[in-house]
Order: C-alpha cells, then sequence, then structure tokens
C-alpha cells in the first residue's frame, strides 16, 4: 500500500499547501506576530491577538484570491500526509485504507482556539470528512482516470458534489461546547450563595462586589469613597458573619472597619492635615500619624521611668528627655526651664543630679543662668544606646526636634502663661494633646478619657484633676469639660487644635513608674 502511494505521488502533481500562523510575539507582551510559510511572505507583527487575528484572515484571504483554481491534476495533500485531519491515529494499522475521492478543492481549515488557518489542495471527500474544513474552489475538469473512484453509493452514503463552489470566507475556529452554568456572583474572592438570606444581605454583597470591581478600574483613587465601601463592606460581612456563624467572614469584617479607619484618615493626611468635622482643614504642628504615636511614646515612657514624684517633675523629666533621646545628651539654657512653670527649677535640677539620672559639667545655677550663646550641654545616661545599639526610642535625628518643638509649643502656650497656668496645669494639656479625636474631643472616638488611665499619664488624684482642668478652661484650651467618676469628657478648643495629636487606635495605659504615686 505505503508502495503504491508513493508511486502516485511520483505521477501525479503534489497537492499545494500553505499556513498562516498566529504567535506571540515574546514574553511579558500582548503583541503577536504573523507567519506564513509561503517563501515570499515576510513575518508580520502587531499589537494585540485581536489585531493580528483580523490580520492573518485577511492575509490568507488575499492568498486565496490570488491563487490559480485547484489543478485536477494535482494529488489530494491531505491523503499525502496521512488523513491525519480527519481519521485519528491509532497506532495500528487500519483494516482498510481511506480512499479519496471526488473533484480536486481548495479547502480552508483552522484550529479550534483560531491560532493558524491552512490552504490545501485535497479531494472533496477529504474536504468533507474534515471538521470545520471550508471548500472556497473546486475544480471543473473531470475527474482524473488514475484517480480512485468512490465507492459505490447506497442508502446512508454520503454524496459529494462536483459543482464549483466559490466563497471568500474564511472558517471560523471549531466551537467548543459551552456549559450554561448560571452566574457566580463574587465580593473578596468569596462566592455568595445563591440561596443567602435574607435576599436584602444578598443583594448588598452583590452590589459591594461590583463597586469594589469598579473601582479597581478608576485611572485615579478616591480614598474617601474607598472607605465608605470599606465601612459597608464590615457591617455586611457581620450580618453575614451572624447568618452562618462563620468566624472567618467576622475576621474579614474587622479588617475591614481597620481598612477603612485607615484610609479615611490617609484621605485627611495626603496634604499634612486632617479636615474637621465643622470646619476647614487643620494644618498641624506634627502632620503624620507616626509622629504622633512617637509622641505618645515619650509621654508613656516618662511615665513609667521618671525618678522624681509630682507633675512638676514630671514635666521636667519629659522636657529633658525631648531634648535628649537619641543620642543621651543635648544642649539646654535657663529660658527652657523657666518657661515651664515650676515652682523651684533648682530644686528639681539638683535632685535629678542626685540621682544619677542627670549629668551637668556644672551646677544647677549655672544651667539656670545660662544663655543661647553659652548653652549648657547635658547627658541622660538611661538615654543613651546600649552596646547592641538599641535605644528607648524608635524615631530618627530629624523627627526628635519636631516632637520637642511641638512640646515646648504646646506647654509655652500664650494662654496658658497670661493665665499663670501651673506645670500641672501644662503637664495635663499636653497629655489631652494627645487624647483627642480627628476633632479635638477627649478620648478616642470622642467618648472621654477613663479616669484610671489618665492618672498613669498626670499623677492627680480627683480633686487636683477638677482644679487643673478649671484651669484649662479659663485658659481657652479645654470647653465643655465634664469630670465624672469614672472619665473626663470634653473638647479641646479650635485654636489648639493644631497642637493636638489624634488617636488612630487606643492606646494601652503606661505603667507606673517604681515609687511614684
Amino acid at each position: 500500500m505505503t508502495q503504491a502511494a508513493v508511486s502516485e505521488l511520483d505521477e501525479r502533481v503534489p497537492g499545494r499547501r500553505w499556513t498562516v500562523r498566529l504567535d506571540a510575539a515574546g514574553r511579558g507582551s500582548a503583541a503577536v506576530r504573523i507567519t506564513c510559510s509561503r517563501p515570499a511572505c515576510t513575518e508580520q507583527r502587531h499589537p494585540s491577538a485581536a489585531a493580528g487575528r483580523a490580520a492573518a484572515v485577511a492575509h490568507l484571504k488575499a492568498h486565496l484570491h490570488a491563487a490559480p483554481a485547484p489543478r485536477a491534476e494535482a494529488y489530494c495533500a491531505c491523503r499525502a500526509a496521512g488523513c491525519h485531519t480527519h481519521l485519528p491515529d491509532t497506532g495500528r494499522a487500519r483494516a482498510e485504507p481511506w480512499r479519496c475521492g471526488g473533484a480536486v478543492v481548495l479547502a480552508v481549515i483552522t484550529d479550534r482556539e483560531g491560532r493558524w488557518w491552512q490552504a490545501m489542495e485535497c479531494c472533496s471527500r477529504c474536504a468533507a470528512a474534515t471538521p470545520g474544513a471550508r471548500t472556497t474552489v473546486t475544480s471543473q475538469p473531470p475527474r482524473p482516470a488514475n484517480c480512485p473512484a468512490p465507492q459505490a453509493t447506497g442508502a446512508g452514503t454520503p454524496q459529494f458534489s462536483g459543482q464549483q463552489v466559490v466563497t471568500d470566507s474564511v472558517p471560523a475556529p471549531r466551537s467548543t461546547p459551552v456549559r450554561h452554568r448560571p452566574p457566580q456572583a463574587k465580593i473578596a474572592r468569596r462566592v455568595i450563595p445563591h440561596d443567602l438570606r435574607p435576599v436584602a444581605l444578598r443583594d448588598e454583597l452583590i452590589e459591594l462586589g461590583d463597586l469594589f470591581r469598579a473601582y479597581q478600574q478608576r485611572d485615579q483613587p478616591d480614598l474617601a469613597l474607598l472607605a465608605d465601601l470599606q465601612e459597608r463592606k464590615a457591617r455586611a460581612f457581620t450580618t453575614w458573619a451572624d447568618v452562618t456563624s462563620e468566624g472567618a467572614l467576622r475576621w474579614e469584617a474587622r479588617r475591614a472597619e481597620q481598612a477603612a479607619v485607615a484610609t479615611r484618615l490617609q484621605h485627611r493626611q495626603r496634604t499634612g492635615s486632617i479636615a474637621t468635622t465643622d470646619g476647614p482643614a487643620v494644618a498641624r504642628h506634627l502632620t503624620v500619624p507616626e509622629q504622633w504615636e512617637h509622641a505618645r511614646s515619650v509621654l508613656a515612657h516618662v511615665a513609667g521611668h521618671t525618678p522624681l514624684r509630682g507633675p512638676e517633675g514630671r514635666l521636667l523629666v519629659l522636657m529633658l528627655t525631648l531634648r535628649t533621646a537619641n543620642t543621651g545628651s543635648g544642649n539646654l539654657v535657663g529660658q527652657d526651664l523657666t518657661a515651664l512653670g515650676l515652682t523651684d527649677p533648682v530644686d528639681l535640677v539638683e535632685k535629678l543630679t542626685g540621682c544619677g539620672w542627670l549629668r551637668l559639667p556644672g551646677t544647677a545655677g549655672d544651667l539656670l543662668a545660662s544663655r543661647p550663646e553659652n548653652a549648657t550641654p547635658i547627658t541622660v545616661p538611661s538615654l543613651a544606646p546600649g552596646e547592641d545599639g538599641t535605644a528607648p526610642f524608635t524615631f530618627g535625628r530629624k523627627t526628635r526636634p519636631k516632637l520637642s518643638g511641638w512640646a515646648q509649643k504646646a506647654i509655652s502656650d500664650k494662654r496658658l502663661r497670661k493665665t499663670k497656668a501651673t506645670a500641672g496645669t501644662r503637664l495635663l494639656a499636653l497629655t489631652l494633646a494627645t487624647q483627642t479625636d480627628t476633632s479635638g474631643r477627649l478620648g478616642p472616638d470622642g467618648g472621654g478619657i477613663a479616669l484610671n488611665a489618665l492618672a498613669a499619664w498626670v499623677p492627680f488624684d480627683s480633686t487636683e484633676l477638677q482644679h487643673h482642668v478649671d484651669q484649662l478652661t479659663a485658659a481657652d484650651w479645654l470647653t465643655d469639660a465634664a469630670l465624672t467618676d469614672t472619665h473626663l469628657t470634653g473638647q479641646l478648643t479650635e485654636r489648639v487644635h493644631p497642637l493636638t495629636c489624634p488617636l488612630t487606635c487606643p492606646l494601652p495605659c503606661p505603667p507606673p513608674a517604681a515609687g511614684t504615686p
């Protein structure tokens, strides 16, 4: 059989065959390239698969229009290739060989995905048996004598026409059977069950999923809109968790709540200011949340490591800590101490030097007499980095003067000086500035500050606290103040909003210092 096929190939003209291919131009790119098996055709490149597919089809059509009619004497190109396009290769010899028949035609076939197109001269029987093949031109002369005739037809045997059929269309890729499944609604990579009840919850989840996907397609971010979506997601997932009792959903709801808070804060801080609820944007002295956390960390460190009793000693230790943080050393002048409103600054400095917490090159009197042109170098050994390079604070050299300047500006407020506020009142004012929400209300979310937490920051009892609160109210620092058995509520006045450090999350109370009330 093989010898007979080879003999026929030698006697007849081989059928023409050419292929147009569509391939990727390279990794990481959407560009494609078109190649044609005909030697005269050069490679083409196109920016997308859609453009490349259209160009490949147009290229093949041009070949079909320019190609001569199928030659009646041509040997079936499909049979020369073993008829692999329509006969499966089982690896075993067939009981009966495939017999070609009918007029020679010019047929076009394509793969299922539309990545290549092939035109070939073949018999009409092979063209009819090939899935997806489309005949473009049929030869007119009668069938050659040496071409095997088709088997006798009978009932149920396919008939082949010898009439000429001309078409300009290229066969489309063979369609793949589509399984019709109901669309799945998703949010946060979770499938929303179609039977989820109540229906209002399912509708809310579906709408949120669509809104999040639409937000991802935006050219410019809108953080306010994103924060609103996260808040809605948190509420919806909480309800979803209540309905299904699934703990992962509740965890996802908490994540959405945190994302909403962070996104809204980022929106308010994009330009270094926070928009209050009732007024224009506030330009704060400390502009970013990291600086606010550093300010609170210094207050907590002083509350837990001060060597002196009482509010005056704590205020002095706080200011010296801000001057010497990071390296354990710094410079100080007398005016820095006299501006704190201390009753006896010399005595306090001597107590600090006596216990070894502070080191001076001279006496406490020399420190108070020093001026900016001859500042006194001071050293706090406990704040110096250890042998491993670690220090009590994590902020850098550029942040330290910002924190020190913020604290100095707060305790030296003009109204506090005018009302002759005591050192304890100034310490309370500085502490309250770090315990507000974005609108200036005291406590997380404006709910007030617990007295047991406040007592860890400022060493007052309830009677003393009321006196200092009254002083802050008289100095136009605090308004609508109310002191109960458990909380201090109120709001900082608008003029001191630039000095506030809003809470991004509730902070734990600092540990009490050993030997302090």
